[in-house]
């Protein structure tokens, strides 16, 4: 019996993250189920609120004490129940995992945009509803209704009279007498762009066993480690297929919306249009369309960013997550999840089969491979046997030893030269838009910082303004010190920005585009770029880590590195992992197609281990290393970090009340051998919009119960000061600044 029902309202306090129990009023008895969107009496006021319905109770189950006092549902808000049994389930285990909220973990399942009350569009169309009479046999009746007969529930009157020229009057007559019906239709505000075919390629061996490997293993969890270039993407086409044929949906996911354009072209070039494509660039209508169109089961396959991996299929039999060692596959606001965790929750709760692939897996993923918990299927050639591309290393120093202050090593710039001089093109990468990265007072040393946040301002050349990339912050390029007085202000690094700039001074015949967050602010700006690069419209394409991987275009020969050494210098323990698969990425961009390539890597450290592995393109090498260091310093995957991150306006009441709790929190965990400590202290990045920012990290054997009992006494003991110093938790963090 549906006596009472088990929910979650719709509201973010911390202190209402629990079930409240409702009573099914006898008019909903048969209509109400587990998933549905209720409106219900909440509060004092009894304010109507949304609440989620995610278990039934019979009336021996409740407090016969409190049962008077219950309060009735006052309706079911949606035709169709919004979550799934299995999204329950989902829901309970990632607010333990990941520390969120009930309402945190619905909302990322939910979109806004289902419910903000947004409707579908629609138009009235004209449609065929009898034969025509001999008395309407005239050749302006035949046209039209020959025309509508071929494109039946397509036009509306007006586009057929605007747009294809027949009589408005005609249509009216045709209309009038019931030959002709006009109806309802819904309009799709997104993702009906149609693809020329894009042809089934003959797997070779490797691929093939990778196939037949996936489809009939019992196993269900994979990954490809396949070189770049080694027919990765064919692979998920050929899984997307198989699974077709059993009637179940697949799920691709994809790191950056920059990549978009291309999955979409070539998976609707391969499955047709109805494919739904999901991503945060959507606006709410266009996420509201392609949301429902796989919840009322109108496509079987769909490509996205992160948030993909929650659309609501029935028959879910696949999700591969390409390039899974990106960061962007981590969510950084709550709840903090891992795609490739709930991936993993997925193929228990929806029997599917999870599939990662990438050529530079992260450390944690290979390391369940080698203790079972991944079959890891290896491709180490090229899918058109073509070579991987040479990679040669750019001492810096020698080179400004040598007199040379430009920006280009003599190797790059001879390489640049020759394949322009080919018509060949170009990927120039620089993890770090802008012009400069700092401006100083040469006469002082005086560096100018955002006043919000702890963080040297940007230059930006074309607004000729000094940006925060932090808080947005801008402000114009000063002339003076304001220390000094001095007029000796300049700007010093390089940004992709002047990179551009100076490709086309000392490359005049060069077509440049440049890709970062700066040029693709707006709607398809990606789509529109990576469609001019990729028909010749440039031979030089210039950008951020947005270019580093995925993109597959058969005319690059040649690939630059800038500045290998960026990512080395931050903090953290995963900087020399990102340094190895950031260059081993961007290299595999060259010689893709049947012309060889050549990458040149610029650095002022080229002994590190990891530029010198990427240079030789040996993974497992890295791996051994890397973990050998992780087991060291007890790092995952041999260990867990909890990042506990308190900031405030107020920065003395914001030291004085971490350092209480970090003192209690060190008297809570004495006892336990298993974790240590690390603060508090500030942050890496002490201030940002002009919030203070200290930390409290604690390594080691972390199980779900005693992260929960820290996140616990962690709000409990700030409990007075929640409205003055914000709390985030978060495991495994992608970084510690």
């Amino acid at each position: 019996m549906k006596d009472y029902v088990g929910i979650i309202v719709n509201n973010e306090a911390v202190k209402l993250d629990k079930i409240f129990t409702y009573k099914v009023p006898d008019n909903l008895k048969n209509d109400i189920l587990i998933g549905h969107r209720v409106k219900v009496p909440f509060g004092f006021g009894n304010k109507f609120i949304d609440g989620f319905v995610i278990s039934f109770y019979k009336e021996n189950d409740i407090d016969k004490k409190n049962i008077k006092k219950i309060k009735c549902v006052k309706s079911i808000c949606d035709e169709l129940p919004l979550l799934k049994h299995t999204d329950i389930k989902l829901i309970e285990i990632m607010r333990r995992k990941y520390l969120c909220t009930y309402l945190e973990a619905i909302k990322v399942i939910i979109p806004t945009s289902i419910t903000k009350g947004i409707k579908f569009k629609t138009k009235l169309v004209v449609m065929v509803s009898k034969p025509l009479e001999k008395k309407y046999l005239k050749e302006n009746y035949i046209n039209i209704y020959e025309f509508i007969k071929v494109n039946n529930g397509i036009y509306s009157k007006s586009e057929l009279s605007k747009e294809n020229g027949f009589s408005l009057s005609s249509i009216n007559t045709l209309i009038k007498y019931d030959f002709l019906k006009c109806e309802e239709s819904i309009v799709d505000r997104y993702n009906v762009k149609e693809y020329k075919k894009y042809e089934k390629k003959v797997l070779n061996k490797d691929q093939k066993n990778a196939v037949d490997n996936i489809l009939n293993s019992s196993k269900k969890q994979f990954l490809i480690h396949g070189v770049t270039g080694s027919g990765k993407t064919e692979i998920y086409m050929n899984l997307v297929e198989g699974m077709m044929n059993n009637g179940k949906d697949s799920i691709i996911l994809i790191p950056e919306i920059s990549l978009t354009p291309q999955m979409v072209e070539r998976f609707k070039g391969r499955f047709g249009k109805d494919v739904a494509i999901f991503h945060s660039k959507l606006n709410d209508g266009e996420r509201f369309d392609e949301w429902m169109r796989v919840k009322m089961g109108k496509v079987k396959l769909a490509i996205g960013a992160r948030s993909a991996l929650f659309l609501p299929f029935e028959n879910l039999g696949l999700i591969v997550i390409d390039e899974e060692h990106e960061a962007s596959y981590k969510s950084e606001s709550d709840p903090k999840y891992v795609s490739r965790e709930i991936g993993e929750i997925k193929t228990q709760l929806e029997y599917c089969k999870l599939v990662l692939g990438s050529a530079t897996p992260s450390i944690e993923t290979y390391y369940k491979g080698l203790i079972g918990e991944y079959d890891i299927i290896t491709l180490n050639n090229r899918a058109a046997n073509n070579k991987l591309p040479e990679i040669f290393v750019s001492d810096m120093r020698e080179e400004l030893a040598n007199g040379n202050r430009s920006i280009f090593s003599n190797e790059l710039y001879k390489s640049i030269e020759e394949a322009l001089s080919k018509d060949e093109q170009i990927i120039l990468f620089l993890n770090r838009r802008g012009y400069s990265t700092f401006v100083s007072c040469r006469s002082c040393g005086y560096v100018f910082k955002c006043d919000r946040c702890d963080i040297s301002l940007t230059y930006h050349n074309n607004q000729s303004s000094l940006n925060c990339h932090y808080c947005g912050n801008k402000v114009q390029k000063p002339k003076i010190c304001p220390k000094c007085g001095s007029k000796y202000v300049k700007h010093f690094g390089i940004g992709t920005e002047q990179l551009e700039n100076q490709v086309n001074k000392m490359f005049p015949n060069a077509k440049t585009i440049r890709m970062d967050f700066d040029t693709t602010r707006e709607k398809n700006s990606y789509e529109v770029l990576y469609n001019k690069f990729k028909n010749k419209g440039a031979n030089v394409l210039i950008g951020t880590q947005m270019i580093a991987k995925g993109l597959d275009f058969p005319d690059v020969t040649l690939v630059g590195v800038i500045a290998a050494d960026l990512s080395l210098n931050i903090p953290d323990y995963k900087s020399t992992e990102r340094t190895f698969q950031l260059i081993t990425q961007v290299a595999g961009r060259a010689g893709r197609d049947k012309k060889d390539g050549k990458v040149v890597v610029q650095t002022y450290n080229p002994d590190n281990y990891s530029i010198n592995y990427a240079a030789n393109n040996d993974y497992l090498s890295f791996l051994k290393e890397e973990l050998q260091l992780r087991k060291c310093l007890n790092y995952p995957p041999f260990s867990k970090v909890m990042s506990m991150n308190f900031s405030s306006e107020k920065e003395n009441f914001l030291i004085d009340n971490v350092q209480q709790l970090g003192y209690k929190l060190k008297n809570l965990l004495e006892k336990n051998q298993e974790v240590s400590i690390l603060g508090p202290c500030p942050c890496g990045i002490s201030k940002i919009k002009n919030y203070y920012r200290w930390q409290i990290i604690i390594k080691g054997k972390i199980t779900e119960d005693l992260a929960m009992n820290i996140k616990k006494f962690v709000y409990e003991e700030l409990e007075n000061v929640y409205n003055d110093i914000r709390t985030s938790i978060d495991i495994n963090p992608n970084n510690m600044l």
